[in-house]
């Protein structure tokens, strides 16, 4: 199968823009290679993430940081909205963590084809591929 849009899980945005050393290259690597490819590879985005990323960013940045990497962010990604059906199915599934539910079926509502995270075991019971940016890296470099 031909993966090429992903679901970019908010750890994975809050890893880039802080640039958190034990994440980071392999987070900048992905965006580096998506850079690249023009229209082949598409990276979604929940809108909840962008506003969990400025609130999560501001423990490592100030404001007008937070807003300048934002804003430099936000050409790589496709936002995807949160609609009453994405939330009725977060809040009558299985998932522990709401904001997970939340990912999981914006991926499954847009039709993605892999989630990006750091946490894959939060996505256990997932029917989509859920992968770190190091493992989307290698199979993006590897096709």
């Amino acid at each position: 199968m031909d993966y090429n849009k992903f679901l970019i899980d908010t750890n994975i945005i809050i890893e880039l823009l802080a640039k958190r050393e034990s994440f980071y290259r392999d987070t900048q690597n992905l965006f580096t290679l998506a850079d690249g490819a023009g229209t082949r590879f598409q990276f979604y985005i929940s809108a909840l993430s962008f506003a969990n990323a400025q609130y999560i960013l501001s423990k490592y940045l100030n404001q007008d940081e937070i807003r300048e990497n934002l804003i430099k962010f936000k050409p790589f990604v496709r936002v995807l909205p949160l609609d009453d059906k994405i939330l009725e199915l977060a809040l009558a599934s299985d998932f522990s963590n709401f904001e997970d539910a939340i990912q999981y079926y914006t991926a499954l509502e847009h039709e993605l084809d892999i989630i990006v995270t750091r946490n894959k075991k939060d996505f256990k019971t997932s029917d989509l591929p859920v992968l770190s940016a190091g493992e989307l890296w290698k199979l993006i470099v590897l096709r």
